[in-house]
């Protein structure tokens, strides 16, 4: 019969690396806080001994699991990615993991992502905007579990967040496409019922067109879901109309490039024929050609910003605020005015 061995110690790697158990510790959770040469050492014991960390002990310890959840809507397209990349980063920096589920938009799974995070112990969570059902707030305070909005900003609102202002972000692109001559215009958007992010950005649009003296009323709109595909048919939908608009404004990039590659499917030119804006700024935008009129999102710094906050609530260091973050126009090549 074979005997089980006794898992290695924190003692053994300690002494196998030649440093203190407070050094092996500190590699551990907080690698940025030690030199190269002290890590490599470190890690090197931990590799030959086959050393896993207690978990279940640490969070006995401190009462804390150092698990961050964020629930995205989406993984499909890299809408999220970048300020998600950056919130890692910055989670990892402090000792926290970061576990992550996509609820596809639709409130329910958000609902049930939300419950099953907390249950496992999730010490904090980043959501996205604010629209979701209040029961979901009381249940995180009931169970004493800071929670953080991004990608959205409003103080009127009682969670903390760290985003932008989506209307007055898209208000000012499609100022711009009405200051370029545009008075045909239509949206691709997401679905605006349970997406607070969309509706905002209709808004947005709606705003620029009364101090512009036109009809928001006559503002054609397509609701779908955010690919590629997505776009392109709905800018189909769009451009069969017999009155065509001459600039298409969409909810987001990949939406925009979906437009895009309908267009030249149509035989249409952009921007000679028609026009096509989107929002995000994702890498997709300056790939696309021509490139992409959109509005630029601080992505890394509000998922760094996120990060930081979120783990002050969780670690009691803070009380949290709503902080808004500039999103800003940038002009490029899909955007110009209508031909005469």
């Amino acid at each position: 019969m074979s005997v089980k061995r006794k898992a290695p110690t924190l003692n053994d790697v300690a002494r196998q690396a030649g440093v203190s158990t407070a050094t092996v510790s500190r590699c551990l959770n907080f690698p940025d806080q030690v030199t190269a040469k002290t890590r490599e050492t470190v890690m090197s014991a931990v590799r030959k001994l086959a050393y896993s960390p207690n978990f279940g002990a640490r969070v006995m310890a401190v009462n804390r699991t150092n698990t961050i959840g964020a629930i995205i809507p989406t993984m499909e397209n890299a809408i999220f990615a970048r300020g998600l990349q950056a919130f890692q980063e910055e989670l990892r920096r402090h000792g926290y993991t970061l576990l992550v589920a996509s609820s596809s938009y639709r409130a329910d799974i958000e609902e049930e992502q939300i419950r099953s995070m907390v249950s496992r112990g999730a010490d904090g969570l980043l959501l996205i905007g604010h629209e979701r059902d209040p029961a979901i707030y009381r249940f995180l305070e009931t169970q004493d579990v800071p929670a953080l909005v991004a990608w959205s900003h409003d103080c009127t609102k009682s969670l903390p967040s760290i985003g932008f202002d989506n209307r007055k972000s898209m208000r000012a692109l499609a100022e711009k496409v009405i200051e370029m001559g545009h008075r045909r215009m239509a949206v691709i958007s997401a679905a605006m019922k349970t997406n607070d992010r969309a509706s905002l950005r209709v808004h947005g649009i709606r705003d620029a067109m009364n101090s512009a003296g036109l009809d928001p009323a006559e503002l054609p709109i397509i609701e779908t879901t955010y690919s590629i595909d997505a776009g392109a048919q709905a800018f189909d939908q769009l451009l069969a109309a017999p009155v065509p608009p001459t600039a298409v404004i969409c909810g987001n990039d990949v939406l925009a490039v979906g437009a895009i590659k309908q267009a030249r499917a149509l035989g249409l030119d952009v921007p000679g024929d028609v026009s096509v804006t989107g929002f995000d700024d994702i890498e997709l935008a300056t790939i696309v050609e021509p490139a992409l009129t959109t509005v630029h999102v601080p992505h890394r710094d509000m998922g760094t910003r996120s990060a930081s906050m979120l783990i002050g609530l969780v670690e009691k260091k803070c009380i949290g605020e709503a902080i808004e973050l500039e999103a800003d126009v940038r002009l490029r090549g899909s955007l110009a005015p209508p031909r005469a």
